[in-house]
């Protein structure tokens, strides 16, 4: 084999790995997403719904909530109320504020997680507006639901069945530009309710 023949395998083989490595990168968040998901890890709720014979014990827990914005994030964001006791297994309903003080459509998306993280797994969510991505017009304020319970297995469970006091917490992040504009656009060309 020629060196000429040698170094264009050898380019070969190089290209094939940065693909692969390509590929991997971009796989590699919507799997995280998934595996958190899944698995509650780094403090990801679950999302469900409540059940008229869901069981509801005595035990309360505390959940504390929390908002913050991603920097160039120009909305203010803020809980309603900063703590709520709940039973465990019992349905609540808590409301954030978000207000765009600026003069231009901005769209956002939240992120969410919840500490401690082994009660990630037993917080459900039932309606939340993390759940699609939120647009405000100029001046505009949202007052934005989340429904959820704890799951009364979360007593059953060796590191997360002493939990006391869960947090829920809220990061805003900028959604595109242009995709503010057109749902601002689609907004505007909705036909009134009445």
């Amino acid at each position: 084999m020629t060196a000429i023949a040698r170094n264009r395998r050898s380019l070969a083989a190089l290209a094939a790995v940065a693909a692969l490595m390509g590929a991997l990168a971009w796989a590699s968040v919507p799997f995280y997403d998934w595996f958190c998901r899944v698995t509650g890890f780094g403090g990801t709720t679950s999302v469900g719904e409540a059940t008229a014979d869901q069981d509801i014990l005595d035990r309360t827990v505390r959940v504390r909530f929390d908002a913050s914005l991603e920097r160039g994030m120009p909305w203010e964001f803020r809980p309603e109320t900063t703590a709520t006791e709940i039973r465990i297994g019992e349905t609540a309903l808590a409301y954030y504020v978000a207000y765009n003080p600026t003069d231009r459509p901005v769209a956002g998306t939240a992120s969410f997680n919840v500490y401690p993280y082994s009660a990630g797994e037993y917080f459900v969510k039932i309606e939340c507006f993390c759940f699609q991505r939120q647009l405000l017009e100029p001046g505009e304020t949202a007052r934005m639901p989340v429904s959820f319970y704890v799951d009364p297995e979360i007593v059953d469970d060796i590191e997360a069945g002493s939990v006391n006091t869960i947090t829920l917490s809220y990061t805003f992040h900028v959604a595109d530009e242009a995709e503010a504009l057109a749902l601002s656009s689609a907004a505007a060309t909705e036909p009134a309710n009445g």
